[in-house]
């Protein structure tokens, strides 16, 4: 992955592999959220039962329920995630080398805390339009989730969970790390690349496409493996309220004594009730979707960047 051209082909390039990559995603997605929220969960049997629930009773719509929120800022959001992942790669480097390993995973550990700031609101709008199951509520709108939101809980509000998605999205650090040392090794297999050891060598731009795929798909699974536990609890933190507050949201979804109050209560809790394995909930429609989102991502991104400099 090259590191030296301008931060605005970052964005670009990775604008347009964000939205691609979501497209993908977000039917994989919606399933990940409701089998690992402890209220909805028991209604699905497997990852199957789940998309065939969804598709019978919320029509193949509802497979794509909160994608306005993170659609409407995916360009924002992926484009950031890239050009920041170069700026910190970029300071740690001084003599224009070929980033090594460590650099790579520290820079997109960075990147991961950084961009938590944007992704927690944005992730919380779609948790809570994921998990509304009827046609009615499935048809309140991001703007309105937002109004009450802010209503009940000020800014703050929708914050929560911003501890819990720091930890989850420190695995941006694996998932660069996955992605160039997968492609480094591939690279230096490949005779015809000139020697090439690594795609941040822009001077090389003839990568194999299937090289690419292959890369980005180790890339999604790496990335997810060290991390997925705290998306688990980050989801259950995002899909309830806080004691007392009045919702729009099913009734089922939120609760008086809510034991998802903090990161540490949800962490108590989910151990309590669903042992160390509640917290691989939603795991196997996650790697469903991380090798081919992620093969498309990487693909695109690379394509564009290819494109766009000189």
């Amino acid at each position: 992955m090259p590191v030296d051209h301008d931060p605005t082909t970052d964005f670009i390039a990775g604008t347009t592999a964000g939205i691609v990559g979501l497209l993908i995603a977000h039917p994989f997605d919606t399933v990940k959220v409701r089998l690992q929220n402890p209220d909805l969960s028991s209604r699905y049997h497997s990852v199957s039962h789940a998309f065939a629930t969804i598709i019978r009773e919320e029509r193949f719509s509802g497979l794509y329920k909160g994608i306005a929120s993170p659609l409407a800022t995916c360009a924002f959001m992926n484009g950031l995630v890239f050009a920041s992942y170069k700026f910190f790669l970029k300071a740690q480097m001084v003599d224009g080398s070929i980033p090594s390993l460590t650099e790579v995973a520290i820079a997109g550990s960075c990147c991961g805390v950084a961009m938590s700031i944007f992704a927690t609101p944005i992730e919380l709008i779609k948790i809570r339009q994921q998990n509304m199951l009827e046609s009615g509520l499935g048809s309140v709108s991001a703007s309105k989730l937002i109004y009450t939101i802010h209503r009940e809980h000020g800014l703050k509000g929708l914050f929560r969970g911003l501890t819990a998605t720091a930890f989850r999205d420190l695995g941006y650090g694996a998932y660069f790390f996955g992605y160039e040392a997968s492609s480094r090794y591939l690279t230096s297999l490949s005779p015809g690349l000139n020697g090439s050891t690594s795609l941040s060598d822009s001077s090389q731009r003839s990568i194999p496409l299937w090289m690419l795929f292959i890369s980005g798909g180790v890339a999604g699974v790496v990335g997810w493996l060290p991390t997925f536990p705290m998306d688990v609890v980050k989801t259950r933190m995002q899909s309830t309220e806080t004691p007392g507050a009045r919702s729009i949201m099913r009734p089922e979804v939120t609760t008086g004594d809510n034991p998802y109050r903090t990161t540490i209560s949800t962490i108590q809790h989910s151990y309590r009730t669903g042992g160390a394995g509640g917290f691989l909930r939603g795991l196997s429609p996650t790697m469903l979707r991380a090798i081919p989102v992620n093969m498309a991502t990487f693909a695109v991104y690379e394509t564009v960047v290819g494109i766009l400099s000189p």
